[in-house]
């Protein structure tokens, strides 16, 4: 009866192990899984920015990958740069407004372009004449195998007079660094060894 008793204790304190035992390992399963969990929702919220509306909403926007997004990126920097510099009207201000902020884009190579044809009194000419001046940009070539990125504009430049709309091909290139992204710089680049490569006519017609 004793031995029966004592077989029935040992018996009891192996379950008691055994439970013990898947106990423990549940709880280190869910351990486990609640810290994978964490970590899983930590990256998925380092993926998202929150972006306020005037200070009243708050929306919530998806945030793409850096690597991915930056030829979209760079592509959108040249030809900002491209449409602020080369739209020209016949008033001074506006010239000037559109130069400045083309600037912020690019290094002193875009400026001393700019001081070249205005001692050249290109923009007083614009005024003078009442000529409009329109720019479209076909397609934008960058390297991005090597860096600084060697990038080709291909566009073209409407010059609009009273009586004559003339065509003109332009074709520039140019560098283009990472910088820091701003108010008056979004895209985080810097244009740099800005060049005319070509920029001739190509048709006139008479209007």
């Amino acid at each position: 009866m004793e031995f029966k008793t004592l077989k029935n204790i040992e018996t009891s304190f192996r379950q008691i192990r055994f439970f013990t035992f898947v106990f423990i390992c549940l709880c280190a399963g869910v351990t486990v899984f609640s810290v994978w969990a964490s970590y899983n929702f930590a990256e998925k919220q380092r993926q998202k920015i929150y972006v306020l509306d005037q200070g009243k909403s708050l929306m919530l926007a998806l945030s793409q990958d850096l690597a991915q997004n930056r030829p979209v990126e760079a592509r959108a920097h040249i030809k900002q740069f491209h449409e602020l510099f080369f739209t020209l009207s016949a008033d001074g201000e506006a010239i000037k407004s559109n130069i400045n902020r083309a600037l912020f884009l690019a290094d002193k190579s875009a400026y001393v372009y700019y001081k070249d044809l205005a001692e050249k009194g290109y923009f007083n000419r614009i005024i003078s004449a009442s000529i409009i001046q329109k720019i479209q940009v076909d397609s934008i070539i960058c390297d991005f195998n090597t860096y600084p990125y060697a990038v080709t504009t291909y566009a073209r430049q409407f010059i609009i007079r009273e009586s004559t709309i003339a065509e003109r091909s332009l074709i520039t290139e140019c560098n283009l660094l990472n910088s820091v992204r701003s108010d008056n710089n979004p895209h985080g680049f810097v244009i740099q060894q800005f060049q005319v490569k070509e920029n001739k006519d190509i048709k006139s017609i008479e209007r």
